[in-house]
C-alpha cells in the first residue's frame, strides 16, 4: 500500500538545523512531484517547498527562502527538507505530499512535529 513516512522532527533552539526525511513506498516515486507543507496551531496548512519529479525545478515559501532546501533521491524514494537557521515561527507539523504528474492522485504523510524554542 501507499506510504509516506516522515521523520526527523524534534525540538531545537532558534538558529539550529533539522533535516526532515520522507520515505515513499507503494507508488512510482519518480513520476510524482514532491512537496513539504506545514501547519501551525490555529493556522491553515501552507506550502513550504516543492520539487518536480525529476528534481529540475523547486519553489519555496518566501519566509524560508535561503534557509530551507528541498531535495530528493529517486533511487531511495525519499524526499528531504534541510532546515537551517530555524526560527520560532517555523514551529509546526510538517507534512510530506506527493502529487502525480500523470493522473489526479495525491498522497499525504502523517506529519512530523518541529518545535523551535529556547
Amino acid at each position: 500500500q501507499v506510504q509516506l513516512v516522515e521523520s526527523g522532527g524534534g525540538l531545537v533552539q532558534p538558529g539550529e538545523s533539522l533535516r526532515l526525511s520522507c520515505a515513499a513506498s507503494g507508488f512510482t516515486f519518480n513520476v510524482y512531484d514532491m512537496s513539504w507543507y506545514r501547519q501551525a496551531p490555529g493556522k491553515e496548512r501552507e506550502l513550504v517547498a516543492f520539487m518536480t519529479s525529476g528534481g529540475g525545478s523547486t519553489n519555496y515559501l518566501d519566509s524560508v527562502k535561503g534557509r530551507f532546501t528541498i531535495s530528493r533521491d529517486n533511487v531511495k524514494n525519499t524526499v528531504y527538507l534541510q532546515m537551517n537557521s530555524l526560527k520560532p515561527e517555523d514551529t509546526a507539523v510538517y507534512y510530506c505530499n506527493a502529487r502525480s504528474r500523470i493522473r489526479p492522485q495525491t498522497y499525504w504523510g502523517q506529519g512530523t512535529q518541529v518545535t523551535v524554542s529556547s
